[in-house]
């Protein structure tokens, strides 16, 4: 409630981890509050955590440098990028995309260990009492999922409240379908193997570039930016070697994305030096609220 302090019911709804039981949670609680007021405050939460910090002492202390790197680089990117020429602005968004992908690898590998060191509790205490579920949003989505799924969402928990299950029972069952269909998805078994070896004809087209354009635009400037957008949109179209050019609006805001295709890397590199692609990406810097992205791929001409 922003007062400084943490009631009980507020330190379960951000510690609960879907493994505790609420009476150990209780216990915690009165572990952590050695004043003994029925509310945990600052001091006492950074007394007990600090004391078992171990190893994540320094990991902690790295992720508060790399934040104010990070921000530190994001403040110069603001204000350099308008000014720096187009391959200067392609190494930054390089950088830009590199740096959020190696963040997201060790997101993944965070989320991975906690899975199983929750996983591996589970298995070894076996405890019939019931734990308490998570009541936030974790940054974590496979983690948050796992730990309704274990905890709160299963119908054959001969631990579960009874009287929840036989009230919200068609609940259960729509969401355990659905939590069977994203299982499923994230197992990732499709496979691209061909059926059999394609073999290419005397100047057939072997493969074609698909480039999409992820785009931001500041609120201010949408007006003119659609403006532009069209403009080289139809100067790209009427391109010898433009096969096809679709445009996306994000509802939630004002996220365009562009897609481009293109009979091969020649022909899109071709495109990027004519007049009319260099005005757009000039007028792009004006337009933008963050960094355009552009990511390309090959794909074969025949399938």
């Amino acid at each position: 409630s922003d007062d400084g302090k943490l009631s009980f019911d507020e330190f379960k709804a951000y510690f609960a981890d879907g493994v505790l039981s609420g009476e150990e949670l209780h216990e915690l609680f009165h572990t952590i509050d050695t004043h003994n007021t029925d509310n945990l405050d600052t001091e006492e939460l950074c007394d007990y955590f600090s004391k078992h910090l171990g190893e994540y002492e320094n990991v902690l202390s790295v992720l508060e440098d790399l934040n104010i790197t990070i921000l530190k680089a994001m403040d110069k990117t603001k204000k350099d990028y308008q000014e720096a020429s187009n391959l200067e602005q392609f190494v930054t968004r390089f950088l830009l995309k590199e740096t959020l992908n190696q963040l997201q690898s060790l997101q993944s590998s965070l989320e991975c260990a906690m899975e199983t060191t929750e996983e591996q509790t589970r298995q070894e205490r076996k405890d019939p009492t019931k734990p308490e579920v998570l009541s936030i949003q974790w940054p974590g989505k496979r983690l948050t999922r796992r730990l309704q799924r274990n905890n709160s969402l299963s119908s054959n928990n001969p631990h579960s409240s009874t009287g929840w299950i036989e009230e919200d029972s068609q609940w259960v069952i729509q969401i355990n379908r659905l939590q069977k269909l994203i299982d499923r998805l994230e197992k990732k078994d499709l496979k691209l193997e061909p059926l059999e070896e394609e073999v290419l004809e005397e100047n057939a087209r072997s493969h074609i570039l698909i480039v999409q354009h992820q785009m931001s635009v500041i609120e201010e400037k949408v007006e003119e930016f659609r403006l532009a957008l069209k403009q080289y949109l139809e100067s790209a179209s009427a391109q010898g070697g433009c096969l096809h050019v679709s445009i996306q609006k994000l509802p939630s805001d004002f996220r365009f994305i562009v897609y481009e295709f293109w009979e091969n890397s020649n022909a899109w590199n071709s495109h990027l030096q004519m007049n009319y692609s260099k005005a757009f990406q000039r007028s792009n810097v004006d337009f933008m609220e963050t960094p355009e992205l552009i990511t390309t791929m090959l794909v074969p001409g025949k399938y």
